[in-house]
């Protein structure tokens, strides 16, 4: 089993930043992609980013391309995710997932491919 945990969501104004964590345990996540997807009432839980098992290459929607990095810390057994340049659209539950497919070469994008899941953290952008 794995537990994720998710941290280092709050208020915000437009145009700050944060980070946001997300750490393993119970097994090590080194081997596998990891993700971050948000989610506001009423709308599915959308991609954000991902990270290749080896860290080598990560993926990001269009809306936030240039403002989030995703990276991960194999030794901490932890990914992040900075968010720079908030907007009030990115005000969302943000969830960490692991994929389900180990070292996988491509790193997917959709929902369906994670298995564990963390509870989320709130962001919330103010105008």
């Amino acid at each position: 089993q794995v537990q994720l945990v998710e941290s280092g969501g709050g208020l915000v104004q437009a145009g700050g930043s944060l980070r946001l964590s997300c750490a393993a345990s119970g097994r090590t996540v080194s081997s596998y992609a990891m993700g971050w997807f948000r989610q506001v009432p009423g709308k599915e839980r959308e991609f954000v980013a991902a990270i290749s098992w080896n860290g080598g290459s990560t993926f990001y929607t269009d809306s936030v391309k240039g403002r989030f990095t995703i990276s991960r810390d194999i030794a901490k057994n932890t990914v992040y995710l900075q968010m720079n340049s908030l907007k009030p659209e990115d005000t969302a539950v943000y969830y960490c997932a692991r994929e389900s497919g180990r070292r996988t070469v491509l790193v997917p994008q959709t929902k369906g491919a994670y298995d564990y899941w963390g509870q989320g953290t709130q962001v919330t952008v103010s105008s």
